[in-house]
């Protein structure tokens, strides 16, 4: 047995050689090698198979570490020889590279591993109240569709059977033909890709796996949860075909208006009315907030009609992050349209205290 070269050597690149750059050497190879487009040629066959057998090696992290630190004793036993294996079967173990290099990429490179089947995702709206977004609650939402059919647990084969695997593709869901030099992959027309046939179909639900019903899904709002914010149930959308995976619920949250509260990202804003003697004297007074906490608020003598006064840290909670948002409290001060006598009179004793005179403008 002669020699082999040195992997490198065989592509044309060398030892720092990048995965993509790998790749494009041993695409230039194949094609000029490929055994359709030099009928007969040993040669050009040997050379095929030898530079293939460079490109799965080194296309591979750890082979390659292995190739480099120790050459081919290395490799012995690692699969890494391809002189005596046929083109047909390593067309079959690099069908996906050869279906990105002729083409035939695009319908799904059935060496690739498939992606698995699944439900579809299903999407609600829910509306909760400020009380429910500062606390955090879990409340059921109505999802309307195909749920899982109990007689066959979502297999839709027939109770006591099972799904068979497609014998056209041999389970994997993708059939590939060659053309030339061009190897082209499409989904399996016995099983529609999904790897399996129902035989017996399920009699409750036709085969499908599924029947149409309303069902109620339990839901966890997290405390701080805003509208326009979206959650994202697992596994509670519509079931997949023949028993795959069920697809997702999404739900899409709206926080119900308050009568007393405006809610802005995690701050809190309120109105308070308080009386004329209060803002010029100063007063103290609780804010109850929707989730039923008190925060005592302090407002300070010689407070104008308009003050916010800020209570730190009693907003709603951050999602994802330490700590509340802030309680801001807008001032409001209650003036009196009509005055007793003696009302009057008191007025007009304070304004005589009350010096200098306030200033008007306009007078002289």
């Amino acid at each position: 047995m002669s020699a082999k070269r040195d992997y490198y050597e065989v592509l044309g690149v060398t030892q720092d050689a990048g995965e993509d750059d790998i790749k494009k050497a041993y695409r230039k190879a194949a094609l000029k090698f490929h055994p359709d487009r030099n009928q007969g040629d040993k040669d050009a066959e040997s050379q095929f198979k030898e530079a293939t057998e460079a490109y799965s090696v080194l296309c591979d992290k750890e082979k390659r570490a292995t190739y480099d630190r120790f050459g081919h004793a290395g490799l012995q036993g690692g699969g890494a020889d391809f002189s005596g294996v046929g083109v047909g079967d390593i067309f079959s173990q690099f069908q996906d590279i050869f279906a990105d290099f002729f083409g035939g990429g695009g319908g799904g490179g059935g060496g690739r591993q498939r992606r698995q089947a699944r439900g579809a995702d299903v999407r609600v709206d829910a509306r909760i109240t400020l009380q429910d977004s500062m606390r955090g609650v879990k409340h059921e939402v109505t999802v309307a569709g195909l749920s899982p059919c109990e007689t066959c647990r979502g297999s839709g084969a027939a109770p006591g059977t099972s799904p068979e695997s497609c014998r056209h593709c041999g389970g994997s869901g993708q059939v590939a033909t060659q053309r030339g030099f061009i190897m082209f992959s499409s989904t399996c027309p016995s099983c529609r890709g999904q790897g399996s046939i129902i035989v017996s179909p399920c009699p409750g639900c036709a085969g499908r796996g599924a029947v149409e019903r309303q069902r109620k899904v339990v839901v966890t709002f997290p405390a701080g949860i805003d509208s326009g914010q979206r959650l994202r149930v697992p596994g509670q959308g519509m079931p997949g075909p023949n028993g795959t995976p069920t697809g997702d619920l999404y739900v899409d949250v709206e926080v119900e208006p308050h009568a007393d509260f405006e809610r802005d990202g995690a701050d809190l804003v309120t109105r308070e009315s308080i009386s004329f003697v209060e803002a010029a004297m100063g007063t103290e007074f609780d804010v109850v907030l929707p989730d039923g906490s008190e925060v005592p608020v302090e407002v300070p003598s010689g407070t104008q009609p308009g003050t916010v006064i800020t209570a730190h840290g009693h907003g709603v909670q951050r999602i994802g992050r330490r700590g509340r948002g802030d309680l801001h409290v807008v001032v409001n001060v209650h003036v009196p349209t009509k005055l007793s006598r003696k009302a009057r009179k008191l007025f007009e004793e304070i304004e005589e205290e009350l010096a200098p005179p306030v200033s008007r403008r306009g007078t002289a």
